[in-house]
C-alpha cells in the first residue's frame, strides 16, 4: 500500500499529518487492540492511523512495535517538525534531497523528490566506480548527486531546517549452544507459522512465487495460497520452472508458468531501468518484471520467499568463509565483486583510486569484532546487498506492474533465530541453511527441503553472445553516450571476447550496459 495524501489526525495533544507511507504492517491487529484503533476501518485509514497512534505512544522508539514492510513520513505540526523512517532492513525505499535554499525534498521514489521545485538533477559519476564492482548502488549515495538513501534501521528528523539521522536498530547476533538442530527448525516452524497468520487478511487473496528451490516451496506450503505463480524458458536445458511444477503438484496448487523468450527479455530493459530508477545489473531483474507483469493479471498481491538466504547461510560461498579468515574484510562487500580495480582503472576515463567498494563495508566490519567468518559475510549481505539490491528489485518491479509482493521470511521474529543460531547449523560441508531446510522438512518432501540452490537461471550469457538479440548492447557501446565515460575500445574488446566465447565476461557486459540504458533514460530522454 502506498500513501501520498496528506493525512490529518488530532490525537491527545500533537496534530500528526501522515505525510507518505508505503508498506504493510502485519501485526495491525494486536496494535489495534494495543492503541485503540477500530479494526473495521479500511486498510489505508487503519495503518496510517496506526502510524499516528505509535508516534504519540513510543516516539522515536516506535519500529520496534511494527513488524512488517515500510517505509514512511509524519509531520509534528506542534513541534514543526518532520520524521521518516525506513524498516529494519530496508524492504522499502525512502530517499531524501536538501535544496541550495534549506528545504528538505524526500519521498520513496526518486521520480517523485525529482519533480518537485528545488531539485538540481546532477550525476553522482563517482557512483559508478563501485556500481561496476557490485552491479548495485550500495551504500547512502545515489547516482543523482545529493540525493541520499535513508539507510535500513534509521530515521530522519527534520526540524528548524536541520537534518539528523540517526540508527534505531542493527543486526546483532548472540550465538546460543544450548538448543539442538530439531529445537532451532521447531523455531523457525512455529514462528513462520505466527506469521504466516498476520501477512493477509481473511478477505485477501494471494497468489505466490514459486522457483522450485525451498524458500519460495516453504512459503507456499505454510500458505493458503490457491496458485503459484513461475518463469521459465523455452530451452529446456536452462529452464528449471519444471521443478516448480513438480512442488506445485505435490502441494496440490495451480501454476501459472510465464514462458520467456529473448527477444522479450531485451526489449523490456529500458522500462526496467527506468522503473528502477537506479542502475540495477541483476539480470534475474528483468525476468522478475515480466513474472510480476504476468502475475498481477490475476492476483493484486503475492508472497515472495526473500531473506532466508541471508539470515540461513543459503548461499555456496559461505560455506568457504572459515578459510577466508581474516581477510574477508579486506575483499567482501557483498554478494557480487565483479570487476577489479585495475580492470576499472583500463576502462573508465574518469578513476579515482581512493573510490573503492570496500569503503562501504568498512563501518559494518567494524561493528563485527569477534564473530566467525560466516556471520560476518551474512551480515554484510543482510546490510548492503539485500537493502541495494534484492529489496530494490522486488518493490520497484512490483510497484511498476500494480503488485504488491509480502515476503513472511523478512521478519524481525525470523531474525532473531538467525542471530541466535550457531554458525553450525547453518552451514555444513555437506549442505547449506541445514536448519532452515530441516524446518521447511515438516511441510516438504525431503528432496525439495534439502534440494541443492538453484539461483534465478537466467539464459543471458548464452542470449547476449547472439547477434540476433545484442544489437542494442553493440549499438550503446559504440556510442556517444559511452564515449562520456569509458575508453569504448577496451569496454568493446570485453564484448568481443565475451561473444568470441570467454562466457567469464557476461557479467561486465550486462553491468555496462545496463548502466548506459539507465543513462540513456534519465539523462538523455528526460
Amino acid at each position: 500500500m502506498e500513501t501520498d495524501e496528506f493525512t490529518l489526525y488530532k490525537d491527545g495533544k500533537h496534530m500528526i499529518k501522515v505525510q507518505e507511507y508505503r508498506g504493510h504492517i502485519r501485526n495491525w491487529e494486536a496494535l489495534c487492540e494495543e492503541l485503540c484503533i477500530d479494526k473495521s476501518l479500511s486498510r489505508r485509514e487503519r495503518e496510517e492511523r496506526i502510524l499516528v497512534r505509535a508516534f504519540e505512544t513510543w516516539q522515536f522508539d516506535m519500529a520496534a512495535h511494527l513488524y512488517g514492510m515500510f517505509a514512511f513520513a509524519l509531520w509534528d505540526e506542534e513541534e514543526k517538525q518532520l520524521f521518516c523512517l525506513r524498516d529494519q532492513f530496508g524492504t522499502k525505499p525512502f530517499y531524501y534531497y536538501e535544496t541550495e535554499d534549506g528545504q528538505l525534498l524526500y519521498g520513496t521514489t526518486i521520480r517523485g523528490i525529482m519533480e518537485q521545485p528545488g531539485f538540481v538533477k546532477e550525476l553522482n559519476e563517482e557512483m559508478l566506480q563501485i556500481y561496476l564492482s557490485l552491479t548495485y548502488v550500495a551504500g547512502e549515495n545515489t547516482f543523482f548527486r545529493g540525493l541520499k538513501k535513508l539507510l535500513p534501521g534509521r530515521y530522519l528528523i527534520w526540524k528548524d531546517g536541520v537534518v539528523t539521522v540517526k540508527r534505531y536498530w542493527k543486526p546483532e547476533f548472540h550465538p546460543d549452544d544450548s538448543k539442538s538442530l530439531e529445537e532451532w527448525a521447531d523455531e523457525i516452524h512455529t514462528t513462520l507459522g505466527e506469521i504466516m497468520k498476520e501477512v493477509k487478511t481473511s478477505d485477501e487473496r494471494v497468489e505466490s512465487f514459486l522457483s522450485g528451490g525451498v524458500d519460495s516451496s516453504y512459503v507456499l506450503a505454510m500458505s493458503d495460497a490457491d496458485t503459484a505463480d513461475t518463469c521459465g524458458y523455452e530451452e529446456e536445458r536452462f529452464d528449471e520452472s519444471v521443478l516448480a511444477v513438480e512442488t506445485a503438484r505435490i502441494l496440490e496448487r495451480k501454476i501459472s508458468r510465464r514462458v520467456i523468450n529473448p527477444e522479450e527479455y531485451f526489449n523490456i530493459v529500458p522500462y526496467v531501468m527506468y522503473n528502477m530508477e537506479q542502475p540495477l545489473g541483476d539480470a534475474s531483474a528483468i525476468v522478475f518484471a515480466l513474472g510480476c507483469q504476468a502475475t498481477a493479471e490475476h492476483t493484486k498481491i503475492c508472497y515472495s520467499g526473500e531473506g532466508a538466504d541471508e539470515f540461513f547461510g543459503g548461499y555456496n560461498m559461505y560455506r568457504n568463509a572459515e578459510r577466508y579468515g581474516e581477510n574477508l574484510k579486506n575483499f567482501y562487500v557483498g554478494n557480487t565483486n565483479i570487476m577489479k580495480e585495475d580492470e576499472k582503472k583500463k576502462i573508465l576515463k574518469k578513476y579515482d583510486p581512493d573510490v573503492l567498494p570496500i569503503e562501504v563495508a568498512q563501518s559494518i566490519y567494524e561493528e563485527m569484532e569477534g564473530l566467525d567468518p560466516l556471520t560476518k559475510m551474512s551480515n554484510i549481505d543482510i546490510q548492503i546487498w539485500l537493502e541495494g539490491d534484492i529489496y530494490l528489485n522486488v518493490d520497484k518491479m512490483s510497484e511498476a506492474a500494480g503488485l504488491e509482493v509480502r515476503m513472511p521470511l523478512t521478519d524481525l521474529r525470523i531474525f532473531d533465530i538467525a542471530s541466535r543460531m550457531p554458525s553450525k547449523y547453518k552451514v555444513n560441508e555437506e549442505q547449506n541453511k541445514v536448519a532452515f531446510r530441516t524446518a521447511a522438512q515438516k511441510m516438504l518432501p525431503e528432496e525439495i527441503a534439502f534440494r541443492k540452490k538453484l539461483g534465478f537461471i537466467v539464459p543471458i550469457r548464452i542470449w547476449m553472445a547472439d547477434d540476433r538479440y545484442n544489437q542494442d548492447v553493440r549499438a550503446k557501446f559504440h556510442s556517444e553516450m559511452a564515449e562520456k565515460f569509458f575508453n569504448v575500445e577496451e569496454i568493446n574488446a570485453i564484448f568481443d571476447e565475451y561473444v568470441g566465447g570467454n562466457s567469464d565476461n557476461w557479467r561486465k557486459v550486462w553491468t555496462i550496459y545496463t548502466f548506459l540504458v539507465w543513462y540513456e533514460e534519465y539523462f538523455v530522454k528526460r
